[in-house]
Formats: C-alpha cells, sequence, structure tokens
C-alpha cells in the first residue's frame, strides 16, 4: 500500500499593530518572516500602521518592496490599539494568525513555542510573561489590572494582556471585535472563552522598551479605561451580547477602504 503523502503545514498570517515604532518594526518583521519561513512555505507578514507620526509608515512600505511576503496597512490617522488589531485580523487572509506588537517586546522567534502547541486540541495558543520587563508603576498597574479583569469577566487565563497569540482563522468567522482602545484584548479572550474555543498557554519572554512608549498604561487612560470596562462588564456579562443570534463576525467585515495597502493583497 503506498504510503500517504506528507500533511501540509498549516499556513500563517503574522501581524504587527504598529504606531510610532519606527525604531523597532524593521527587527521585528525581518525576525518574524524567518521565523515564518521555518514553520510553514506559506505565510505573510502584515504590518498595520496606526497613523504614526514618525518613520514607521516609510520603514515598512521598504519592507513590503523588500520582501515578497510582507505587505503594509496604513490607517490614515491614529484609531487606537483595538481599531488596529481589528484591521489586522481582517487583513488576515491564512489558515492561522499570529499577532503580537512591533515595539520589541516580545520577540517572534518565540511563535515556534505557540506553534508546536497547535495541535488538534486547541484553537488559540495564548502566551503568558515568564517575567514583565517593564517600570516597578507599570508592573503594579498590570496586576492590579489583571486581577480585577479576570474577576469582573471571569477569566481563566494566567495573562489576559500578554499580546503574544497565535489563534485559528476560524474563530473570526463566530466572534466580532468592537472595542478600538486597549480594552480589545479583554473583550476578545472573554469571547474566545464564552464561545467554548479551547485555550492553550505558554510561557514567553518579555523584554525592556528600547523605543518610544506605552500608549495603554499611562495615568491619562486610567479614568477611560475603568469607564469602558465597566460598558464592556455591562454587555458581556450582564446582558450576554456576545451570544445573541445575528452577530455578524470578523471575518465578514469588509477593510476600511480608506487604509493605504502596499503593496496590493496577493492572491
Amino acid at each position: 500500500m503506498p504510503a500517504s503523502p506528507p500533511e501540509k503545514p498549516a499556513s500563517l498570517s503574522i501581524f504587527f499593530p504598529a504606531y510610532n515604532d519606527g525604531g523597532t518594526i524593521a527587527s521585528m518583521v525581518i525576525r518574524a518572516v524567518k521565523a515564518a519561513a521555518e514553520l510553514t512555505p506559506d505565510f505573510e507578514v502584515i504590518v498595520v500602521d496606526d497613523g504614526s507620526a514618525d518613520g514607521t509608515a516609510d520603514i515598512v512600505d521598504e519592507l513590503a518592496r523588500t520582501y515578497p511576503q510582507v505587505r503594509a496597512v496604513h490607517h490614515p490617522i491614529n484609531r487606537d490599539y483595538g481599531a488596529a488589531l481589528q484591521t489586522g485580523f481582517r487583513s488576515a487572509t491564512k489558515d492561522l494568525i499570529f499577532y503580537t506588537d512591533g515595539d520589541a517586546q516580545y520577540d517572534p522567534a518565540e511563535l515556534a513555542a505557540l506553534w508546536a502547541s497547535m495541535g488538534p486540541g486547541a484553537d488559540i495558543v495564548n502566551g503568558y510573561k515568564i517575567s514583565r520587563a517593564d517600570p516597578i508603576h507599570r508592573i503594579v498597574i498590570g496586576r492590579v489590572y489583571h486581577y480585577i479583569v479576570r474577576i469582573m469577566f471571569g477569566l481563566k487565563l494566567r495573562d489576559v494582556d500578554c499580546d503574544f497569540r497565535l489563534m485559528r482563522h476560524t474563530i473570526f468567522e463566530r466572534i466580532n471585535l468592537e472595542k478600538t482602545s486597549g480594552i480589545i484584548c479583554v473583550e476578545m479572550m472573554k469571547k474566545i472563552q464564552d464561545n467554548g474555543f479551547r485555550i492553550t498557554e505558554v510561557p514567553v519572554h518579555h523584554f525592556h522598551r528600547s523605543y518610544g512608549k506605552s500608549q495603554f498604561f499611562n495615568f491619562r487612560r486610567l479614568f477611560r479605561t475603568g469607564r469602558d470596562l465597566l460598558l464592556l462588564w455591562y454587555a458581556l456579562v450582564v446582558r450576554h451580547d456576545h451570544l445573541r443570534g445575528g452577530v455578524t463576525p470578523l471575518a465578514a467585515r469588509a477593510v476600511d477602504p480608506s487604509n493605504r495597502i502596499y503593496p496590493s493583497p496577493r492572491q
């Protein structure tokens, strides 16, 4: 009896939300291309430039000209972190989607550890920080925030705000994302958990930020974050809006036509 042909590796979309990450985004993309090529021959790397005011836009366009697998999507104005994630998920075309931030606080090479854990029993492999390499005030705020959202939303994750995730594209054929701020991570993981998707967790390293500054955990945003969390809690925990019928999944929503894409998406 002839041997069965080897199973074809899954295809992979990698994307980076980037805002004023001109000092780090090139190294992140280059490392991502290398990491992806070692896992599958069928991959793409997308950078979502969220209206950066530094040289990020020019850098990612040059990367797209240099690497055939790289594509740049530009928001004409800054729309905030959650909007960049939504664009990234809607722009991804492959079986699996991996994303992390463009600020180099995570190493794309560690994608291999998530890939190895993406077996038949997992729909998402979620990283969790081995140790947080941030100033002490951000560590304290982060721990308090994580404790509060775990209790409020009944989340079972070790680290809801570790933006180092490998996910099946089919997740976004069932769930929608609406938040445009940093609390989109809570919204996303609550909806994934409540829809019965299987979650695996893998430890990853977290590195000191060498360029730019955080757009989420700063004192000016704490009030708005608290208000938005309460509204999200009411929608998802009290009303269970995400579990009602008639939800248009994220994958069914078109990418904003005002975005500039370079080069054009490949078929």
